[in-house]
Parts: structure tokens; C-alpha cells; sequence
């Protein structure tokens, strides 16, 4: 655990999860997070050396179908391009109907990386923003599925591959790990009148929203939260290794955006921390000491941290409710609560207890030691003792990356093995998770195809991240290749929840 910012009797209140990988002075410091940044920069190096993330090399696609087609999922693969077997895409009950490579989206040297998705009120129109190393590309898709490149927001600052994005409203949120970068705060209501036959370059300061982040090295954040229902924004990560040591050591910091031009930092949790990632919504769940409280999920590196925000303000803002550890903790990464509307469980990945990236650097007791990843359930019926009840493995080595649920079905980006879509609507009464099943797959990453297990538990390349839409299309954005347009089968959800997605 993260102890930089509390007390050491405190510390020794919480046992480490047996078999952990690394000790609580490893995570607080910064070593972890570092091995890791590094470890990805190194292995798409070389990656680049090999030509492997020049997406231009995929333009085939394209142009050997009309944009009326459908590739359709058939005997398990989708053929997007006749007889190319890197371009011929192993599935099950999801179709294709368009991509775009990073290069046709106007990023031609750059990567993927985080990605979300914008629906105009009064038209039904979807649009997404792409994250790439230079910025992010804006994309409509169209009734058809069809992917329509827009323009796009350059970096800020620094470029590099790691850019988040979430939403407020109308007012897109780009975070970066690029150093002086900060928050970008864009109105998505401008794409409306744009046309793909003359894309737009957005300028930097005269279009968008910004606010720097001191702390740490000035600029950089991790990943970027959002509330869409109080409608404010946290950046969460922040500074690097280096701002584990400033004011808010890494927590999560959070943006008033009434004004989306004039945002502004109104306090920070530096409690617990360095916060990877976060979900931050009213509750409305059981545990009846927190209803309608501001309840924010945090993936804290080692331990599920649950913190009551519903104070926003100063620099020891909001209150941790509770901080568990988990076996096979190596790295917690990402998660989401079932439904937003009545929270009893959420799912959760881990980002280094695969194993084969660094066996030394997993968590001995990790139960997808062997490569095949695993989503762990837990009952958060209770805000204070949150429990971790089960996990579902997937059959598929990978690495999982992020997942969202949505209609009882959990989306989930696991790199070389692509989109994943596990029905997890029985979690409830089955929190062992015997019951979640995988009920369709998209595999973004032919070349490891028959490596045994089907998969590769590596970062080398595959899906950052992807966005569901209303429609029932989800945009798929990679690493190496570019932008999938997708559609299930069966439509947009066929769980018993109904709750709203995002």
C-alpha cells in the first residue's frame, strides 16, 4: 500500500495481501509504476524498429471494400481483406463494419491509446475522440458504422502515447502524460457543422478549455474522471513519480468545470495516494450511512480504495471509507461498478498479475500467474468492507487493460485479444463468478492467433481502449493499428440491468 502521505502505525493497520510482489515503500515510491511505464516504452520501441506500429501498412483495408459493406463474423473470423491472414480477424457474434488507420485519422506516426465516445441531444449523432501520441482525432459514426475523420486537437505540450479522455455534457476532457500538457476541456458541440472532406485542426488555445497541474513534474496526469451527474472532472496519477511527494502525492484532484473555459482545481485526496484510475458517482446503493453521498472507486496500485468526496475542497479533500487489498494484488489498474443505479458489485482488472511480462514483478499467489486474465467481482454492499468474492478467467491469454459495463454486460479491452464482452449480470447472485460468461470477442491482433492459449500476455500491442455508444457500435482504438468500427449481434445489451453506461 501507498503509505507516502499517512502515519506508519497506520500503515500496519492494513496487511499486505499474502504473496504480495512488492513491498508498501515499492508501490508509494513511484518503482512500480515506473517498471512498468518503462517496460511498455521499451517493448514499443521496439515494436516501432520492426515496423510493427506503422499503421499505414494496414491501408488495404479500405481500399478493397466499399464503405456499404459489412465484414460479417462467419465460422468464427472476419475477413476484412480476402486472403491477407494479418487482416483476418478471429470473432464470435460481432461484425465489422468499418476502420480507419491512425494515419487516415491524421496521426500518421504516432499510437493509440484512451478513447471516448459524445452523442448530440437533439440529433442522435455519435462522435468519438481518439487519443494518439500527437493529440486526439475526432471521428463521426455514421448510422451505417461508417468511421468519418474530422480533424483533431493536438497535444498540448509534450507528446506522448499516453492521452485519457472522459466527458461532461458536451465538454470533452483530455488528460496526458506529456510534461506540461494539463487538462484540455473541449466543446464537442463544434464538430456538428465539420465535414470529412475538409478536416479541422483545432488550435490549442483559442478552442479549447485549460488548466495546468503543478504538482509533481507540471503537466502530467495519469488518467482524467468524470461525474457526469455533479458535473465536475478529476485528474488522478498526477506528476509522475515526482508528484508523489507534492500536496496531493498522486491522489485525485479535483476540477470545477461550471465554466468549461475557466476550470479551476478545488482540492485534492492525497489520503491513500497515488489513484490509477477512478469512478466517481452518487451513491445510491444499500450501505444507507452513504446514500446520495459523492462516492469515488478508486484502483489504488495494490488496493481497492473507496473515498466519500462528497467535500471537494482544500488539500485534504473528502474522507477514505475503506482500503482493501486482494489476493494476487500486482497491479490494480481499472474497474466499474455493475449499475450506477443500485451499486452492490463492481468488476476490477489488475494489470501485472499475468505474469509473463515480468514473472519476478507478480504477485505469487496471482491467480492469472499463467497468462490467462482475470476479472475480479466484488460485494461493495457494504462501502466500509468491500469484499472480493470470485473472479472469472478468460480462456484467452492476454492482458486486460479497461473494461465498462453496460445492460449487465461488462466491454472490456484486453489488448492482443481485443474486445472482450463477458455477460456478468449474474454477479449478484453469484458473486463467485461462476456464472459470467464470455458471450462475444473481437480479436484486434491476428499475428499471435496460434500462439498456445491463443494469445499473448504481453503490452506489444492490440486495444488501449473503446467506447460502446447508444447505437450498439463500439469504436475500438489500438496501439498499432488504428480505429474498428464493431457491432454485436445480439445489439447493444442483453443483461438485466438497464442503467446508463458512462
Amino acid at each position: 500500500m501507498k503509505w507516502s502521505s499517512i502515519s506508519a502505525a497506520a500503515a500496519a493497520l492494513l496487511p499486505l495481501a499474502s504473496g504480495a510482489a512488492f513491498s508498501s515503500e515499492e508501490y508509494a515510491s513511484g518503482e512500480v509504476m515506473q517498471f512498468m511505464m518503462e517496460a511498455k516504452e521499451a517493448s514499443w520501441a521496439k515494436q516501432r524498429a520492426l515496423g510493427n506500429h506503422d499503421s499505414k501498412k494496414w491501408n488495404g483495408f479500405t481500399k478493397k471494400r466499399h464503405d456499404k459493406d459489412v465484414v460479417k463474423c462467419r465460422n468464427g473470423v472476419a475477413e476484412a481483406v480476402k486472403g491477407d491472414a494479418n487482416q483476418t480477424y478471429k470473432c464470435k457474434d460481432i461484425d465489422l463494419y468499418d476502420f480507419k488507420t491512425h494515419a487516415e485519422l491524421g496521426d500518421a506516426v504516432g499510437e493509440g491509446s484512451g478513447s471516448w465516445g459524445w452523442t448530440h441531444k437533439q440529433s442522435g449523432r455519435e462522435f468519438v475522440a481518439i487519443g494518439q501520441t500527437y493529440g486526439a482525432a475526432f471521428a463521426e459514426v455514421t448510422k451505417k458504422g461508417q468511421l468519418e475523420y474530422l480533424g483533431r486537437l493536438p497535444a498540448n505540450n509534450d507528446s506522448v502515447i499516453w492521452r485519457e479522455i472522459k466527458k461532461v455534457g458536451d465538454t470533452l476532457i483530455v488528460g496526458s502524460e506529456g510534461a506540461g500538457h494539463g487538462i484540455q476541456f473541449f466543446d464537442m458541440k463544434k464538430l456538428l457543422k465539420l465535414s470529412p472532406r475538409n478536416p479541422k485542426t483545432f488550435d490549442i488555445r483559442a478552442d479549447v478549455g485549460w488548466m495546468n497541474l503543478t504538482d509533481g513534474i507540471p503537466g502530467r496526469s495519469h488518467n482524467v474522471v468524470a461525474n457526469e451527474e455533479l458535473g465536475y472532472a478529476v485528474a488522478v496519477g498526477c506528476g509522475g513519480r515526482a508528484g508523489r511527494n507534492d500536496t496531493c502525492a498522486g491522489g485525485p484532484i479535483f476540477i470545477n468545470m461550471k465554466d468549461p473555459y475557466k476550470p479551476f482545481q478545488t482540492g485534492c485526496a492525497p489520503q491513500d495516494g497515488y489513484t490509477h484510475d477512478a469512478q466517481c458517482i452518487v451513491y445510491r446503493g444499500p450501505d444507507k450511512k452513504y446514500f446520495g453521498r459523492d462516492i469515488c472507486y478508486g484502483y489504488n496500485e495494490d488496493t481497492l480504495t473507496i473515498y466519500d468526496v462528497t467535500n471537494k475542497n482544500g488539500p485534504n479533500a473528502g474522507k477514505i471509507i475503506s482500503r482493501t487489498p486482494y489476493k494476487g494484488a500486482s497491479y490494480t489498474h481499472q474497474g466499474w461498478v455493475l449499475d450506477p443505479n443500485w451499486q452492490t458489485h463492481l468488476v476490477m482488472d489488475d494489470e501485472l498479475d499475468e505474469g509473463e511480462i515480468d514473472p519476478a514483478r507478480t504477485a505469487a499467489d496471482s491467480p492469472a500467474k499463467d497468462g490467462f486474465p482475470v476479472t475480479y467481482i466484488w460485494d461493495i454492499t457494504s462501502l466500509e468492507a468491500p469484499k472480493n468474492t470470485g473472479y472469472y478467467k478468460s480462456s484467452t491469454r492476454s492482458v486486460d487493460h479497461n473494461q465498462f459495463v453496460h445492460d449487465g454486460l461488462a466491454y472490456q479491452s484486453n489488448y492482443q485479444a481485443g474486445l472482450r464482452i463477458l455477460d456478468v449480470s449474474s454477479i449478484p447472485k453469484n458473486p463467485d463468478g461462476s456464472k459470467v460468461e464470455e458471450i462475444a470477442y473481437f480479436d484486434v491482433f491476428p499475428q499471435d492467433d496460434s500462439v498456445p492459449g491463443g494469445g499473448s500476455a504481453v503490452w506489444d500491442s492490440g486495444t488501449w481502449s473503446h467506447f460502446t455508444f447508444p447505437s450498439g457500435y463500439t469504436v475500438i482504438n489500438t496501439i498499432d493499428r488504428g480505429a474498428f468500427v464493431v457491432k454485436p449481434k445480439f445489439g447493444r445489451g442483453k443483461g438485466k440491468y438497464w442503467g446508463k453506461m458512462y
